[in-house]
């Protein structure tokens, strides 16, 4: 695609795969949009739970991507799925689906809602750039071919069992958020094709995440009161084969317990780690009676952790 639209650049062809290791990348259809993955992931979801569109009194919307910047993407979700409840977007980069976990426990909690829907829709393959002039522009636009398109969705409501979410929290070092930007649409950067690509510094963000990730995670798993060995699975987001083996090495997680999906679909954006989660489901890894952790990294930049037993 970049040798097509950029017939002037130089490079050698599976450079892409070489440096992320990511092999396959799954793309939504030129006439799909971020609410029609996200509706497909919450049908799903609500037959998984046994319920109707008609029980959700929440519906939230969290993802990086998204169709309008007006209005609120989950109108169009609720639109398209049949719901009728309170709507809202929630949007943190790739922890958005997390965010969106977070406030919607904690509007269950509070008693202001009783069944909420969390979906992501993600399509960020078109904030990839292709016309690239120079070796400049290959590396400041490199982070775009990188993400692959995917939904999700999860519901939560109260339970008797043993079984939920045991803790969710974050941590952020906002300074770092000019490392990986879409500039456009916004107050900064109204209009301007220019600004609709995902640009950054992908080495200095990996490097953020390297030296910082790992004691704001160790703090945030402290605060949790767990430890690695008291998981069965964990899921980690994930950019690239090295940058996730790096990431992983950093901290400390154990590669045995971690499920992989950077390589067969690419950074998933804030559909990553649900996505995850339901594939080890579906194969088995996750079962019932176990504990999962969720380890969300995003790009401005946070790290977030969600413990869950299943």
């Amino acid at each position: 695609m970049i040798a097509a639209q950029s017939p002037d650049l130089r490079f050698r062809r599976g450079l892409i795969a070489l440096r992320t290791g990511i092999r396959s990348r799954r793309v939504a259809e030129d006439d799909e949009q971020c609410s029609d993955l996200a509706v497909a992931a919450a049908r799903a979801a609500l037959r998984s739970a046994g319920l109707d569109v008609g029980d959700v009194d929440l519906l939230v919307f969290a993802a990086a991507s998204q169709d309008l910047i007006e209005p609120a993407t989950a109108h169009i979700v609720q639109q398209k799925l049949g719901t009728s409840c309170g709507v809202f977007d929630l949007k943190n980069a790739c922890n958005s689906f997390l965010n969106g976990v977070q406030v919607a426990q904690a509007l269950i909690q509070t008693g202001a809602a009783g069944v909420a829907l969390v979906v992501t829709g993600e399509i960020c393959s078109r904030a990839a750039r292709y016309e690239i002039r120079d070796g400049d522009e290959f590396r400041r636009y490199f982070p775009g071919y990188t993400m692959g398109d995917a939904g999700a969705a999860a519901v939560l409501r109260t339970s008797d069992s043993h079984a939920g979410i045991r803790f969710c929290g974050f941590e952020s070092r906002s300074s770092h958020w000019p490392l990986a930007t879409i500039a456009s649409g916004g107050s900064m950067h109204p209009r301007g094709d220019e600004f609709a690509f995902l640009s950054g510094d992908g080495p200095a963000l990996k490097e953020a995440f390297v030296t910082h990730g790992p004691a704001m995670l160790d703090r945030l798993m402290q605060r949790a009161r767990v430890t690695f060995d008291d998981a069965d699975r964990i899921l980690v987001h994930q950019v690239g084969v090295p940058y996730h083996h790096e990431m992983l090495r950093a901290s400390g997680i154990p590669c045995e317990k971690v499920e992989c999906t950077v390589a067969e679909f690419g950074n998933m954006a804030s559909a990553s780690l649900p996505a995850a989660h339901a594939r080890a489901m579906d194969s088995g890894r996750i079962t019932s009676g176990q504990r999962v952790m969720w380890v969300g990294m995003a790009s401005g930049m946070s790290v977030g952790l969600l413990v869950i037993d299943t």
